[in-house]
């Protein structure tokens, strides 16, 4: 029985206004290649670092969010490689003692454990043909990124499918951008995977190398990728062969990995103690004070939502997933009597609208909390019934308008009259009375059939309980 192996190595970039040991912006997106750098994070000679008060209060609030140990003295470290988009030659890391250790995420009931947190930098971008900055015989780098504080989150190998692997991602996600860590924007590059797998069979004990997937950029290419690794090392060991330790990328075109290079070890990376930046100490108030200034995160608003609204645990998951959602909930719920009747419509037409309208997000909606309060009661009340509310809720969508100023516009209050319902069933059973006569035989699935016609011939506005027992009670007769 083969069986797999999963750890993930996480970069996440830290919401901070300026980089991790200079004063450059490091909201460099918009901006211009190569405008926000200076000496210290292009690596200049004789320039010093200072580290980023801001990027060490994330990184504590990161440790804190995922129940880890926070170490009151930490220290900085250099790991040393030659590539083109590190400036000095090096990086400026935490290696012999990160700032947490030893925390956790819970999935599926069980504990992914998290080895450590360490705080770095990051590197700057590399373009290389066929991109908007470089020609087609060259490649260009922008160094606006390079020094951008970033947190690295080191898992233990504990997951055992690429799912739940993505689900490991898309919880970390919503975490760090409920407690404003980071924006986790994977499609910018603020969240990026290392994800590393390896394969065992647990009857004979062979077990392959690990290999690694390098900065794979969303949630279903890590999954993907993963899958796809899976496969390829397990047909490998069925059929006597071997997996080389190695580091491959992920081609999103052909859905299939490949070789990039021999899979480094530590001693490659020459590590040693960053002499520039003396030990990083921090006090046990510090911490407390940013644990005291947490908010309240997914899992415990998911919790709180199911207790305080008596909502479904699936339906407080999707409304929590997302910190700006879970808070247009809030407000929609105090203005109905039911807050199931909030969750429904946010999370059907509401989330659908947002996902299909380009350009449409949850701050523009022109839906508000009253909206939802004078619907239901239209619901309460008979006057529309949960089909016209459907056609209704677009309409609120694009105009803002109340719900009763549309039903009254458009003329879709519903028919409650019973002489105007029974005449409409009179007329539907005599157009029909073939199956008027099969009914009456025994073939009494045809009532569907008769409501669904008397609900066509008032246009969807009759009262849908009121059709239903007029319509039985005249083929009974």
């Amino acid at each position: 029985m083969f069986k797999t192996i999963i750890g993930l190595e996480i970069h996440t970039q830290l919401l901070t206004k300026t980089k991790a040991f200079c004063s450059c912006s490091s909201e460099y997106f918009e901006d211009k290649p190569n405008t926000n750098i200076c000496p210290v994070c292009t690596g200049q000679p004789g320039a010093l670092p200072v580290l980023n008060r801001q990027s060490v209060v994330l990184a504590v609030r990161a440790g804190i969010a995922l129940n880890a140990q926070i170490n009151l003295v930490s220290y900085f470290d250099r790991k040393n490689y030659f590539y083109p988009d590190l400036t000095k030659g090096y990086q400026i890391t935490q290696y012999f003692k990160p700032i947490c250790e030893n925390g956790y995420i819970e999935i599926d009931g069980e504990h992914v454990r998290i080895k450590r947190i360490h705080m770095e930098e990051d590197t700057g971008k590399m373009f290389h043909e066929g991109s908007e900055l470089a020609t087609s015989s060259e490649s260009a780098i922008d160094y606006n990124r390079a020094g951008v504080p970033l947190v690295e989150i080191v898992t233990e190998p504990d997951m055992k499918t690429p799912a739940q692997a993505r689900m490991f991602m898309e919880k970390l996600r919503d975490m760090l951008r409920y407690a404003d860590i980071s924006s986790g924007d994977m499609e910018k590059g603020a969240l990026r995977c290392d994800a590393n797998i390896s394969v065992y069979d647990d009857e004979t004990g062979m077990r392959s190398n690990r290999v690694e997937i390098k900065n794979i950029n969303s949630f279903r290419y890590v999954e993907k990728a993963l899958e796809y690794e899976q496969q390829r090392i397990t047909e490998t060991l069925k059929n006597g062969g071997q997996i080389a330790p190695e580091t491959r990328g992920w081609n999103l075109s052909r859905r299939e990995t490949f070789s990039m290079r021999s899979k480094e070890g530590e001693a490659d990376y020459r590590y040693f103690p960053e002499p520039d930046i003396p030990p990083l100490s921090i006090s046990e108030e510090f911490v407390q004070d940013i644990r005291r200034s947490m908010p309240e995160l997914p899992q415990q608003k998911t919790e709180r939502f199911i207790k305080q609204y008596s909502l479904p645990a699936y339906d407080a998951q999707v409304l929590c997933s997302s910190r700006e959602v879970a808070s247009y909930f809030e407000e929609c719920a105090k203005t109905v009597k039911d807050p199931k009747f909030a969750s429904n419509w946010i999370m059907t037409e509401v989330m659908k609208y947002i996902n299909e309208t380009e350009d449409y997000s949850l701050c523009s909606i022109k839906v508000g909390p009253s909206h939802y309060g004078e619907l239901e009661e239209l619901i309460n009340s008979a006057k529309i019934s949960t089909k016209i509310a459907k056609d209704v809720f677009p309409m609120m969508m694009e105009s803002g308008k109340m719900p009763g100023l549309i039903v009254k516009e458009k003329g879709l209050e519903q028919i409650d009259n019973d002489e105007l319902i029974a005449n409409a069933a009179k007329k539907v059973i005599q157009e029909n009375t073939d199956a008027y006569q099969r009914y009456k035989s025994g073939k009494v699935n045809l009532l569907g059939f008769f409501v669904g016609q008397v609900m066509k011939e008032t246009r969807g506005k009759a009262n849908p309980e009121k059709v239903n027992q007029t319509v039985r009670e005249l083929l009974d007769s």
